[in-house]
């Protein structure tokens, strides 16, 4: 079983895998129970009589946190986007991101959240005994842990993984965290006119354009001050008034910072007017 659980362990910290933070489906939302904010869950793989392991991916908002506790067998984190804390008991608050390993040793109480500037998830392999939650993490305490700045990369990072979120979520019709992403102001530009959020929340939540798959070809993001700048070459395929269809288009993606929150301010699609896509 170690030698199973090595390989497993090896696949996931190769460079192709950190390169892929949503592989993996989102999963649900966790009821608030032993964290604050919004935390999914993805149970992957269950602990069985051959694999004694679970693993877990586990997606936080920015600000999302857990409280206080321990792993009677220890646990093991990587690192698959963003950036966030770590802290064991009487040390000092550790900030991760992606890429990174967290070795969490049997018994030893820690905590660990996303950044408040920052999105943040990982990957948790946790050895088959249930978690034992101890004490509440305070907002006082993570308030005053000053936020690590960003760098150009992060922020890039940070704008990308939102941007997938987006076609996920636009996927899935799940409009309460598209109401939030989308700015009261943003402007959504298809081949058959341009309308704005009332309008866009609704066509998606009824499936009169239904975002079935968005498959992201290429993708760069420019940051200018508070803004960031999307631009990809996607092939969509969609449900248009009960109709499929599929069509390469160029899109735009602006995002604005407002109160530490990234906003979609405008969302334009441009059809490609070129052959079908070889690759």
């Amino acid at each position: 079983m170690k030698k199973l659980l090595i390989l497993f362990l090896g696949i996931l910290s190769t460079p192709g895998f950190s390169q892929e933070a949503n592989i993996f489906p989102i999963g649900e939302k966790a009821p608030n129970v032993h964290h604050t904010g919004d935390v999914w869950l993805n149970h992957l793989a269950e602990a069985d009589e051959t694999f004694d392991f679970n693993g877990t991916l586990a997606t936080f908002a920015p600000g999302a946190k857990l409280n206080w506790h321990y792993h009677p067998k220890g646990q093991q984190l990587y690192i698959t986007q963003g950036v966030g804390y770590y802290q064991e008991k009487g040390k000092e608050v550790q900030v991760v991101r992606k890429g990174d390993v967290i070795k969490c040793d049997p018994n030893i109480e820690h905590w660990h959240a996303a950044a408040p500037n920052s999105d943040f998830a990982y990957l948790a392999i946790t050895m088959n005994e249930p978690t034992v939650w101890t004490d509440t993490l305070s907002a006082e305490a993570y308030n005053a842990i000053k936020a690590p700045e960003l760098s150009q990369k992060d922020t890039k990072q940070e704008i990308l993984d939102l941007s997938q979120k987006k076609w996920d979520w636009m996927a899935e019709k799940n409009t309460d965290s598209l109401a939030v992403l989308f700015h009261d102001k943003a402007q959504f530009v298809h081949m058959g006119g341009s309308w704005g959020k009332d309008r866009e929340i609704p066509v998606i939540k009824s499936g009169g354009i239904w975002y079935k798959k968005a498959d992201v070809h290429d993708v760069s993001v420019d940051i200018i001050g508070n803004t960031a700048i999307v631009l990809s070459n996607i092939t969509l395929l969609a449900e248009v008034g009960g109709n499929e269809v599929s069509h390469d288009f160029i899109v735009t993606e602006v995002y604005v910072k407002e109160g530490g929150d990234w906003k979609l301010a405008n969302l334009s699609f441009v059809n490609q007017l070129r052959g079908p896509r070889e690759d």
